[in-house]
């Protein structure tokens, strides 16, 4: 988590511009500190707008100086007086909602401001493209706590680097800049500070722009390949395309083209 106080909950403001669904994570005194109650509101945002055809792409940020800085270490401190269970249930929650973004039809673009650091980090590598500030500074401080990963780390940064790398990030806990993610692959765009919102808010609108149901079916074969067979891949991306070929998208989409061609 993250070696961050509050007082108070963080809160989820949710606010549709057009096609694109923003989600900010709203606690910018404690540097968006996450609570329990967020990861749930989180969730039935999500899961309300999957079959919403009218929002066709999703932007998380944090509010202020800050995209998140993990989990409310107050109330994990006082967490640890009571069950157990209670806290397997507030990360079953948390998982929750980095399922529901991974199984969101719409693509989902972090845009990262200042630190995005434990929970946060977690939450960010969660989304389907990051967007960050140069000056962006990412860590998994959980070992500095005598803490393991949660919100799907270590299953990221698994499946994203090479075992050395993703030990190094996780073992060691050290600040990682945006520029050397972005090396790595784990960061699709660096841009200067203060812009990060803006572009991942113009990506947004581009990407809504497209056809859904391919968009959609893209992002599911991505996220499921490295779970199957190359066969089983293979044959799932047979029943996409066939899916999309038949799909009043892509017929107009085609004779668009043509259209084009002939001009």
């Amino acid at each position: 988590m993250a070696a961050l106080t509050s007082d108070s909950a963080a809160r989820l403001v949710v606010r549709q511009d057009g096609p694109v669904l923003l989600m900010t994570i709203s606690h910018p005194a404690a540097r968006n500190a996450m609570h329990p109650s967020l990861y749930r509101e989180a969730v039935r945002t999500l899961r309300r707008v999957a079959d919403d055809r009218s929002v066709r792409a999703i932007v998380l940020t944090g509010e202020g100086d800050h995209f998140c800085g993990g989990g409310d270490l107050k109330r994990l401190a006082a967490q640890r007086e009571l069950p157990r269970e209670e806290q397997a249930g507030h990360l079953d929650a948390l998982h929750d909602w980095v399922m529901a973004m991974h199984d969101a039809p719409q693509p989902v673009i972090a845009a990262v401001e200042g630190a995005a650091a434990g929970g946060g980090f977690s939450v960010c590598l969660g989304c389907d493209l990051i967007v960050a500030a140069q000056d962006a500074k990412f860590v998994m401080s959980y070992v500095k706590l005598a803490l393991t990963p949660d919100g799907g780390g270590s299953d990221s940064l698994a499946r994203a680097l090479p075992p050395q790398m993703a030990l190094e990030l996780l073992l060691d806990g050290g600040v990682c800049s945006a520029e050397r993610l972005h090396a790595l692959g784990l960061v699709n765009r660096v841009v200067p500070h203060g812009e990060a919102l803006a572009t991942a808010m113009a990506w947004a609108e581009r990407l809504a722009a497209g056809p859904f149901d391919a968009q959609a079916r893209i992002k599911q074969l991505v996220h499921a390949a490295r779970g199957r067979s190359r066969r089983a891949q293979l044959d799932a991306e047979r029943d996409a395309f066939v899916d999309s070929l038949y799909s009043d998208a892509c017929g107009a989409g085609i004779a668009s083209f043509l259209d084009a061609r002939r001009a």
